[in-house]
């Protein structure tokens, strides 16, 4: 949960408490607590989805994973630049790698057909990787290119080189190669411990599923990693979906 007075991460066109936050120095054993959280996540292979999936073979070569986005999504209506369909990312991304293997996972929703974005010809993908396991998968890839999807910021958890084509988050702070436009006010060159710091552990708030208690990022990870921790009724399935199509509709719901 964020609670944003200044704006909201998602929407690069005004301040938000989180560029406040990424700008600021660490407090005193923030940059170990970050680096020890990264681990932690990479270790465990968590992502923003936490979705089990297929271990596909994967073709040989200089592989760029190209994860797929609802195009209605709030952070393509306001990041995005020239480029804002998948179609035109998987385009770009071939034109400007000819060579190497492109990976295209569409997102999970759009395969669900619950949201827009589906490409409806793959041909610049060398594979397309539906219901794949995504930590497994930022494993096995050299970079990553995207619009906006918060799959780049779990990329440089990993230490993989990230192209952006919009303005997510955590683009323009001198940790991503930005061909999209990012604002000015972004002059800050912070390391990636206090991005990651400022993303996952200041500007969120956190509760334990079991005791129903605000709790740290580090509980929060070890519930998110114990099936038996956070149980996933249809209804809260149902809520994440109706959540989406609101998002995709208003500023001021996320």
């Amino acid at each position: 949960l964020v609670r944003d007075d200044l704006g909201i991460y998602y929407d690069p066109t005004r301040p938000s408490r989180l560029e406040s936050l990424i700008a600021s120095p660490l407090p005193p054993g923030g940059a170990d607590r970050a680096a020890r959280l990264t681990d932690r996540l990479c270790a465990h292979g968590a992502t923003k989805y936490n979705l089990a999936g297929a271990r596909p073979a994967l073709p040989e070569g200089q592989r760029i994973l190209v994860p797929g986005q609802v195009e209605d999504d709030a952070s393509i209506r306001l990041g995005a630049g020239a480029i804002r369909s998948n179609a035109q990312l998987l385009t770009k991304v071939r034109a400007d790698n000819p060579d190497a293997v492109i990976l295209y996972k569409p997102h999970p929703d759009v395969e669900a057909g619950l949201r827009p974005g589906a490409v409806t010809d793959t041909g610049t993908a060398d594979m397309v990787l539906s219901a794949t396991d995504t930590g497994w998968l930022l494993d096995q890839v050299q970079e990553v290119w995207t619009i906006t999807s918060t799959l780049g910021f779990e990329a440089l958890l990993r230490g993989l080189p990230v192209t952006c084509l919009g303005a997510p988050f955590y683009a323009g702070w001198g940790l991503t190669r930005d061909l999209g436009p990012v604002p000015e006010r972004r002059q800050a060159r912070p390391d990636l411990p206090a991005l990651v710091h400022a993303v996952l552990i200041a500007y969120p708030r956190y509760l334990d599923p079991v005791t129903r208690l605000p709790c740290s990022p580090e509980l929060a990870l070890e519930r998110l990693c114990d099936p038996n921790a956070t149980p996933r009724p249809p209804a809260l399935r149902v809520l994440a979906k109706l959540q989406g199509l609101l998002a995709s509709r208003t500023t001021f719901w996320r």
